[in-house]
């Protein structure tokens, strides 16, 4: 059975500066110099006699590199009910960290202006700024849900869309603990 080896020989390349030769491996010339000519060897083995070729040099290639090849498109997110809230699609995290981040942020204005901890604050009045919030924020993040568009595509830069879930879980987490420790204590913490 014959086998193909091939042999680069190894590329003298003359420094500019100093006018000395180095001697460069061939992973480093098939790397950076592509243009330079490779010797090709063919060798029988197992006693199978084959002529020897000629070395032969390869002259520099002048075809450009062939474009990249476009990348598929993205298919289109589901946009059924079932599939937009689901346990793990893409609504019920993103909605309820978005009421968090606003309803920990409004509980600690009110608590800093009035000095009322969350429990006063919703007996006096929040259940409603609560469900009028829910509302307005579930539907504006339903809709561009339900047209097809994908949180992941209109994120970019320092927002993006898992920075918001994970600012959402920190608003979750700040929130219930919040309540607790106005709970234990008994008033409001400021």
């Amino acid at each position: 059975m014959a086998t193909m080896q091939s042999v680069v020989a190894s590329s003298i390349s003359f420094g500019a500066s100093k006018n000395r030769a180095t001697l460069e491996s061939p992973k480093t010339l098939y790397r950076n110099n592509t243009h330079l000519p490779m010797r090709v060897r063919c060798m029988a083995q197992d006693g199978e006699k084959e002529p020897l070729k000629p070395i032969t040099e390869s002259a520099p290639s002048t075809q450009p590199k062939p474009a990249a090849a476009p990348s598929p498109p993205k298919p289109k997110m589901s946009t059924r009910f079932t599939d937009v809230l689901a346990f793990s699609g893409p609504a019920p995290e993103r909605i309820n960290g978005r009421l968090a981040m606003v309803g920990f942020v409004g509980a600690m204005v009110v608590e800093l202006s009035k000095g009322q901890d969350v429990f006063s604050q919703i007996s006096n009045g929040g259940v409603s700024w609560f469900v009028g919030t829910s509302i307005v924020l579930t539907l504006a993040s339903l809709v561009p849900l339900f047209k097809g568009v994908s949180v992941e595509s209109k994120s970019g830069g320092v927002m993006t869309s898992d920075a918001e879930l994970l600012n959402g879980r920190v608003a979750m987490l700040g929130l219930v603990a919040l309540a607790l420790t106005e709970f234990v204590k008994g008033g409001a913490i400021v």
